[in-house]
């Protein structure tokens, strides 16, 4: 693959994830537009000023603790990814080492076991 190809393909990801994240975020929106518009319902004796600024700002509001929440999670999945390649870098060390030392004494076994053969 060449470096033109590498950019491109990188192009792609950004883009699918430029349209998830719209997707996503267009998706909340609508969520908090819909419980706001439960919420109103329930209370008839707001006139429809009312109703259009608690819709408007229970919406905002809405919209605002998901993103906190998707800060959060974002947050949390670059630690936990840390951690995994922080053990993934020891279990790679310790089975290179496991190795090393299987190595360092299966040779000189089978040295050792063919040497009369040698004779």
């Amino acid at each position: 693959m060449t470096t033109r190809d590498d950019d491109r393909q990188v192009d792609v990801v950004t883009l699918v994830n430029e349209i998830q994240g719209h997707l996503l975020l267009a998706a909340t929106r609508q969520e908090g537009h819909e419980a706001a518009a439960r919420l109103t319902a329930r209370l008839d004796w707001l006139t429809s000023h009312q109703r259009a600024d608690l819709e408007r700002q229970f919406a905002a509001e809405h919209l605002a603790l998901a993103r906190t929440s998707w800060q959060r999670t974002a947050a949390r999945s670059a630690e936990l990814r840390a951690e995994y390649e922080a053990r993934y870098r020891r279990l790679k060390v310790r089975l290179t080492a496991a190795c090393l030392a299987l190595a360092a004494t299966t040779v000189p076994l089978t040295l050792l076991l063919l040497a009369p053969l040698r004779r």
